[in-house]
Order: C-alpha cells, then sequence, then structure tokens
C-alpha cells in the first residue's frame, strides 16, 4: 500500500526536479559565448595571459551598457513606469521648516 504511493511521491519529485532545472537554465537569459571553441573558452575567460581577462570584462561590461544584452527582465517585460512623486527635497545639510 505505501509503496504504490511513495512510488507516485518519488515520480512527483522527480517532475518537480526536473522543472526546477529547466527554470534555473533560464537564469540570465541566454548569453552567447564568446568563441566557438569550447576548449578555448576557458583560456579566454582567463585572459590568456593578458591582463586576467580585463578585455573581456570590459567588453561584456560595454556590451551590457550599450544595453545589448537585452536579458535584463525576466520574460523582456520591463516593470511599469514609476509614478510622479510630488515631494519636496531639502539639501542633506539643511533644515525645512514646516512653513517653506
Amino acid at each position: 500500500m505505501g509503496s504504490a504511493e511513495e512510488e507516485r511521491d518519488e515520480a512527483t519529485l522527480a517532475e518537480e526536479e526536473a522543472a526546477a532545472a529547466a527554470e534555473a537554465r533560464e537564469i540570465g537569459g541566454d548569453v552567447p559565448p564568446d568563441t566557438d571553441d569550447p576548449a578555448e573558452q576557458p583560456l579566454l575567460e582567463g585572459g590568456e595571459g593578458e591582463s586576467e581577462g580585463f578585455e573581456l570584462a570590459e567588453k561584456d561590461l560595454e556590451d551590457i551598457a550599450s544595453h545589448g544584452d537585452q536579458h535584463r527582465f525576466p520574460d523582456n517585460v520591463p516593470p511599469p513606469p514609476e509614478e510622479p512623486q510630488n515631494a519636496e527635497y531639502g539639501e542633506a545639510d539643511q533644515e525645512t521648516s514646516a512653513d517653506e
């Protein structure tokens, strides 16, 4: 009696694990590889002895800064724009009085 229920629990657990693994693979979006040769990837990431990968990191930062990444929002859906605020802000080193 318990073994059939345990088998269903194991099957459900396996399905949930597979679904979680698939979801985890999608985190961060699709990132194009730096090279087509998988043997060269660790060399590129390590900088091939030239500034410890600084050039590759700088290229990635430039790509992200120019919005070339296009995977900054899940499902490419940006959040709704913020509502305008009517608050008045004082200077950091000045007090505002209630009369102003």
